[in-house]
């Protein structure tokens, strides 16, 4: 079944502090959505109103048209998986296995622990036992074998080496493939996962500062690198995100596309032109100090 996940300007109010403000978000079955900001932005505090951790404070969350707060058949179609402290957590991955199958109808038991067995982590051993690696690597596999409609990881690949990061992505993929869903990934490591992401929602201030298709938000930006003074010549009068010096030459970013005019200009100059990554997007576009130098 096709779902359609909704946030239709939404505020959330936590005592006197103002969290999120009239924010909207679409999401659709069959994609991956990268949902990134600062710390404190708000990434958190929508999950857990999808999640139904929390009921806004004005405005409304729904799944496909209804609201999934304290709604039971709803809320066993959203699966979120955060960094837990299992310090004090004696049951087993099997255990929580058992205990998400008995909440999660779709759940895949054999496919959770063939996750475990491929993350190299024990499902015979309490939590509180664990290494981080591994108990993320719980968190992982309940997420993954939920079949979720709804499937949402909060920085779930903290402690994980390398090698099991990568893993945990390739299943992203094949889960998307073999039973599509609402994918949300919430991370800090962008450069490394921003090649799954579908669209990407970036969230800045408890406002949601744009939702574009990956491809379409790459094309927003570019890099020129060259002389000083002829790259100066070339971006006058652009919007700038960067400037960065070596020597004589100068590399700035811009946010703008490039016309076939501009092109040929650039190659009067003699310039180079780059793309620009998602993270060096982000992290420009987040920046609250004046100036781009």
């Amino acid at each position: 079944m096709n779902s359609v996940l909704k946030l239709e300007n939404v505020s959330l109010d936590i005592k006197r502090d103002s969290i999120l403000n009239d924010i909207s978000i679409e999401m659709e079955t069959g994609k991956i959505y990268g949902l990134i900001g600062r710390n404190g932005a708000g990434k958190t505090s929508i999950l857990s109103l999808i999640a139904s951790f929390r009921k806004p404070t004005k405005g409304s969350v729904t799944i496909d048209g209804m609201d999934p707060y304290e709604n039971e058949n709803l809320m066993s179609k959203v699966t979120f998986l955060y960094e837990v402290d299992y310090s004090d957590e004696y049951d087993t991955a099997e255990k929580m296995f058992k205990a998400a199958k008995r909440y999660k109808e779709a759940f895949d038991m054999d496919y959770a622990f063939s996750l475990m067995e491929a993350f190299g982590a024990p499902t015979d051993m309490a939590l509180h036992k664990m290494s981080k690696g591994q108990q993320a690597a719980v968190n992982a596999a309940i997420g993954l074998a939920s079949n979720s409609a709804v499937t949402i990881f909060d920085e779930v690949t903290n402690g994980m080496d390398a090698p099991s990061r990568e893993y945990f992505y390739r299943q992203v993929l094949a889960a998307k493939e073999k039973r599509p869903r609402i994918f949300i990934l919430s991370t800090h490591i962008v450069s490394e996962m921003d090649y799954l992401f579908d669209e990407v929602i970036i969230v800045h201030h408890g406002i949601v500062k744009l939702q574009e298709p990956l491809d379409v938000l790459l094309e927003r930006g570019f890099r020129v690198s060259g002389q000083e003074e002829k790259v100066a010549e070339f971006t006058a009068g652009k919007e700038l995100l960067s400037t960065e010096r070596l020597g004589p030459i100068r590399s700035d970013m811009v946010l703008g596309g490039l016309s076939e005019e501009e092109l040929g200009e650039i190659d009067r100059l003699y310039l180079d032109i780059s793309t620009v990554k998602l993270q060096d997007l982000f992290i420009r576009l987040t920046e609250d100090k004046e100036g781009v130098e």
